[in-house]
């Protein structure tokens, strides 16, 4: 029945199902091709994880149980996305994601994404959201240098060994996400615990380590004189951290 309910989805882009289920230690992710996903029932077992794609941008759910660290994880994103429950009940360990991703030499990190979470009624010893941006990539590492030309044994001039090249800056990291959150009067605030620091910055790249002198090989009486190595590369510079995200409680 699940499934059935789960291919219903894909035929609109305001999709309604009775319920979905995640078991234990599984991951299940929502179909893209939908942007409202209205549930009676969302129930991720414990050590499960359900994925909400970029391409949704507001879930409402009348029942949700989170299970022993279980996750809803949501995509990074351009645009924000509303979660709103009438009743959430979170074990032990259970989180809400709404973290960046992290970068590389090919594209810069991805910001945590902007989250509205209401629920009405929550049955929880705390509530989780890490909503932190993503890290950068590692500058490049620097190349080594070559190694000079050797000389003959009574004839020739050894080379100097290349320089090595310095390592790259690291890449900047990702902001972190606008959080509001919105729940009962009655809920403790010593029990909401939200992330949303930037992402780190990428390290420094590590510098190219200087190419040897030439060298005489294999001289029984006499050997030219060796070549001097090349110099040492820098080390690149570590990249910026992220600016950090808002959070804004929000009592109903």
């Amino acid at each position: 029945m699940r499934k059935v309910f789960l291919l219903a989805l894909l035929a609109s882009p305001i999709a309604l199902a009775q319920s979905v289920s995640v078991e234990t230690n599984s991951l299940m992710r929502l179909p893209s091709s939908t942007s409202v996903l209205q549930l009676e029932r969302l129930d991720v077992a414990d050590y499960g994880t359900l994925l909400i794609p970029a391409t949704i941008s507001q879930v409402s759910v009348d029942e949700l149980h989170l299970g022993r660290d279980a996750r809803i994880a949501i995509a990074p994103g351009s645009t924000g996305l509303q979660l709103q429950v009438r009743h959430a009940q979170l074990e032990h360990g259970s989180q809400i994601t709404s973290r960046g991703a992290p970068g590389t030499h090919e594209r810069p990190a991805k910001a945590g994404r902007d989250l509205t979470l209401r629920i009405n009624a929550l049955t929880a010893d705390e509530l989780s959201v890490d909503a932190r941006g993503g890290a950068g990539a590692q500058g490049y590492v620097g190349l080594d240098g070559a190694n000079g030309v050797d000389p003959g044994c009574t004839w020739g001039s050894a080379g100097r060994g290349a320089n090595g090249d310095n390592g790259g800056d690291g890449l900047p990291g990702a902001a972190g996400a606008q959080v509001r959150v919105e729940l009962p009067q009655s809920y403790p605030a010593e029990q909401i615990k939200v992330w949303v620091d930037g992402g780190a910055g990428g390290a420094a790249g590590t510098a190219g380590k200087p190419g040897k002198g030439g060298q005489s090989k294999g001289c029984l009486v006499y050997r030219a004189e060796g070549g001097e190595k090349g110099r040492p590369g820098l080390e690149g510079q570590p990249g910026p951290a992220g600016p950090a995200g808002s959070v804004t409680i929000q009592r109903l």
